[in-house]
């Protein structure tokens, strides 16, 4: 039976049990296994929430259907400490179980993993990849829980494990037998075989893991990751203390809200009586749903339509294309003729458009591939998009805006040459702003792009702006 759990006053604590997910690097299997756990707590009846650590718009999509729940990104530079400790007090006063996925290493970052369980208490549980060690997965272990002592510690899971027999020398090795949380076997989902090459239980592209919603078989993929954790210590272990026998008891924390002195950004009715058109399909997908929520919360009414489906453009008084994956949809969108002119003729009458990384190289017009094909796209902005293997921009951002500051970050694989002058570059948190590493942001006519990813509740009265609001003041 799971516990009924009673709402408590905004003003205390609410207690859950939650634990962060991290790793030594990237790649190591982290999504999967907390997919993974979601899922075997979903189906034992467990109101599960899950979060992601940084910014990602993949992972999360697994998480929500590993857990059926919302999942919304929390970060300390970001989203903000006071964000962070808003969600997990909200979600600790009504969940059974509460999932943290970190961001790339436990301890990598201005701001890292690590630095968010050690200031809210979360226990952390590192996942190894240790298909290519054995008694050195101890060393590794035993780095890990002492290289910061104030850590709160879960335990060790060892990924990509062979056979039984490896997983005997890898628990032999440690140093702390207690935080033996059990070996996972590095096979792909829905496959028989074994693929030793392959860290990840699920598949991958050049962005990350592909989104659950693309594969038919997902749900079963994560049922198939489920059933392999539920033979570990790590999934047998209890849910209701038990003299003597740990179990998920052990794990609580106390979430507090914010402190009431800390400053949350401004929200007023900036976009009532506005309706905008938000592009959403599987080469629009990168949107936050804290972002929907934020325009929300400033008056807008949202519709979506989908370019791939051949939608037609919705009434509206501003367009929002997100980021995505149209380069690998470029020959259906430059189809969608008719919608190709409705956002031309938008822009003529004067109307917004917030472009946002993929969202932008579809109105420009063409895209070459890897393989040197060039594909027409929208041809709304001047500009041809090659994509390339190396990565283009990678990291947290924040642009200066005239209602203020933006934070979020980039991540593409593409290059623009295009003849519009920026008017202003993003930043790295804490650089000058307009630095040569940031991303450009262009302005043309009534289209605002960028390849920066904007995080809105950082600063609504700017995300306002970028949808045509006029702000006094």
């Amino acid at each position: 039976m799971v516990e009924e759990k009673s709402a408590l006053p905004v003003a205390e604590s609410a207690r859950c049990p939650a634990i962060l997910i991290s790793a030594p690097a990237s790649g190591q299997g982290k999504t999967t296994i907390t997919a993974a756990l979601a899922r075997l707590h979903a189906r034992q009846g467990r109101k599960v929430r899950v979060f992601k650590c940084g910014p990602d718009f993949l992972d999360p999509y697994w998480h929500e259907l590993a857990s059926g729940q919302p999942v919304h990104s929390v970060d300390l530079w970001m989203t903000g400490e006071a964000d962070v400790r808003r969600r997990l007090h909200e979600a600790a006063q009504d969940a059974d179980l509460i999932l943290v996925e970190g961001v790339m290493g436990l301890f990598d970052g201005n701001l890292s993993a690590a630095d968010l369980a050690q200031r809210l208490g979360l226990p952390v549980l590192a996942v190894i990849d240790a298909a290519a060690m054995a008694g050195t997965f101890g060393a590794v272990a035993y780095g890990l829980h002492h290289y910061r002592p104030e850590l709160r510690w879960a335990g060790m899971l060892a990924n990509r494990v062979a056979t039984a027999h490896h997983a005997e020398l890898l628990q032999r090795g440690m140093r702390e037998p207690q935080l033996w949380l059990g070996a996972m076997p590095g096979v792909q989902l829905g496959e028989p075989a074994p693929k030793p090459k392959s860290a990840s239980l699920l598949p991958e592209r050049h962005l990350g893991l592909i989104a659950a919603h693309e594969l038919g078989d997902a749900l079963q993929r994560l049922d198939a990751a489920a059933d392999a954790l539920a033979q570990t210590p790590l999934g047998q272990r209890l849910w209701q203390a038990e003299p003597g026998q740990p179990s998920w008891q052990d794990w609580c924390v106390d979430f507090m809200p914010p402190a009431q002195h800390e400053p949350q950004p401004e929200i007023k009715p900036w976009l009532a009586g506005k309706r905008i058109a938000i592009a959403r399909d599987a080469a629009f997908s990168f949107i936050y749903p804290a972002n929907l929520d934020c325009l929300q919360s400033m008056g807008a009414e949202l519709c979506f339509f989908s370019p791939l489906a051949g939608d037609a453009l919705p009434a509206c008084d501003a367009i929002w294309l997100p980021g995505g994956y149209p380069e690998l949809h470029a020959q259906a969108l430059a189809a969608n003729t008719g919608l190709r002119e409705a956002l031309a003729q938008h822009v003529v009458q004067g109307k917004p458009v917030w472009a946002e990384c993929g969202g932008m190289l579809a109105l420009c017009e063409s895209i070459t591939d890897l393989q040197g094909a060039q594909q027409p796209l929208w041809a709304v902005l001047p500009g041809r998009v090659t994509m390339q293997n190396r990565l283009g921009g990678l990291g947290m951002q924040q642009l200066v805006l005239p209602m203020g500051l933006l934070r979020g970050h980039t991540f593409h694989y593409s290059r623009l040459d295009t003849p519009m002058a920026f008017s202003t570059r993003s930043s790295r948190p804490g650089a000058e702003v307009h630095a040569e590493r940031g991303e450009a942001f262009y302005a043309s006519g009534s289209v605002r792009a960028s390849y920066f990813h904007a995080w809105f509740a950082s600063c609504p009265a700017a995300a306002a702006w970028l949808f045509g609001a006029t702000i006094e003041g």
